[in-house]
């Protein structure tokens, strides 16, 4: 009987072992960590984003980084075949804003659950507290894995699914890209994508917890060129910005010490300048005879308020009727424009994933097989491939594991 390993126990770590010994191959499954999926436990903020409910091509657009890639992946095994695979485990799933879908619990620990029954089901061979040390192949053939405790196991195919960088504490340490690049393979830098940004305004520290919905931001870069533009949630943290919208702007953005960026956050994207120019006069009529900061009451959360004033040069003080067109103008223009200065990503150990990893021109888009090393399988993060927040990184997990787990 053909022996498989596989290492890691995320998900497309459990979704190949299950694949392959649904095949009928005789599948052990190793894990550094005491239990399975610890990164899924965490991801959604405990939700866990499975999928996306959009079709393949939308799939397809947001990866950003070799999306192309996918093709195979996401027509073998669909959005639609993962949905409908918990849904068999026993995971009613519901469809969100951004056709995002989650279980119907909203919680991450039915999802695991449910895979560590898949691979259960089919009789998988799990090993917790395994750490692999290397990958052994003999004349461009896996022949075996060695643990770190000097155990080795022999077998005819090698599936690596050991994740990326992102979230260490869970396992992520780059394991996969050392056992590759031992192989031949090359490994396209790492950074983090999915994660928060560093700003160089220092007024972001009176707004730190303050998260704003249904707003605009626009990405530029050195050149002044828009890179990026998104709709949605954004959230301020002590350090800069954080949120959906900005996690999925990093993906966008390269290299921080070589590109300047700047974000541009639209506190009111349903209104155009002139619109807003004509809710602001209203606010200003109702608050005539107040002082300045009061006729922002309609229009601003509090916390951003006392920021707004500082930023237009009014003072606090002035009465609304003493405010010039020029300083209103002034003020809704902000409100429209309200911009950061990128400093740097936070630390990949906060990055949701991470971007780069094994060249996918080494690796059989059809099969997730080693092009250089016969047996030698990839299926998840360790790939260079990531996307946009929303269910898509998982819908890779998903579609590479499955593949993986077919061909091996």
């Amino acid at each position: 009987m053909k022996k498989v390993v596989v290492i890691g126990a995320g998900a497309a770590g459990m979704m190949a072992a299950a694949v392959a010994a649904n095949r009928g191959l005789d599948v052990t499954l190793l894990e550094k960590n005491h239990r399975v999926g610890r990164k899924l436990l965490i991801t959604g903020k405990g939700r866990c984003n499975i999928t996306n409910a959009c079709d393949i091509e939308e799939l397809i657009e947001n990866v950003p980084t070799n999306g192309k890639f996918l093709y195979s992946a996401f027509y073998s095994f669909t959005n639609d075949d993962v949905i409908d695979m918990f849904n068999k485990l026993g995971v009613e799933t519901k469809v969100e804003r951004g056709k995002r879908v989650f279980p119907q619990s909203d919680k991450a620990h039915d999802v695991v659950n449910a895979l560590e029954k898949m691979i259960k089901k089919q009789k998988v061979k799990l090993i917790l507290n395994a750490k692999v040390d290397k990958i052994v192949a003999k004349d461009n053939k896996v022949e075996k894995v060695v643990l770190n405790d000097k155990k080795e196991i022999k077998c005819d195919a090698i599936i690596v699914a050991t994740g990326g960088l992102s979230y260490p504490l869970t396992g992520s340490t780059g394991d996969g890209y050392k056992f590759a690049k031992a192989q031949g393979h090359k490994i396209t830098d790492t950074k983090p994508a999915l994660i928060g940004i560093e700003v160089q305004e220092k007024f972001v520290k009176e707004l730190e917890k303050l998260s704003l919905r249904n707003i605009g931001i626009s990405v530029y870069n050195s050149k002044n060129k828009k890179i990026y533009d998104d709709f949605g949630e954004l959230e301020f943290t002590k350090y800069g910005l954080d949120g959906p919208t900005i996690k999925s702007a990093s993906c966008r953005m390269k290299d921080t010490t070589k590109e300047n960026y700047k974000i541009v956050v639209d506190l009111k994207p349903a209104l155009d300048e002139e619109k807003l120019d004509k809710r602001v006069q209203k606010d200003f009529q109702k608050y005539t005879n107040k002082k300045f900061e009061k006729a922002l009451d309609d229009l601003l959360p509090q916390k951003l308020i006392p920021v707004i004033l500082e930023l237009t040069q009014i003072d606090k003080d002035t009465v609304v009727h003493q405010i010039s067109r020029e300083q209103r103008k002034h003020l809704v223009h902000l409100l429209k424009n309200l911009t950061f200065t990128v400093k740097r990503y936070r630390p990949i150990d906060e990055a949701i994933i991470t971007s780069g990893g094994i060249k996918v021109n080494e690796i059989n888009a059809s099969t997730m097989e080693s092009k250089l090393v016969e047996g030698l399988f990839f299926a998840g993060e360790v790939i260079d491939v990531d996307a946009y927040t929303g269910g898509f990184n998982l819908q890779i997990a998903f579609s590479t594991g499955y593949l993986a787990g077919y061909y091996c």
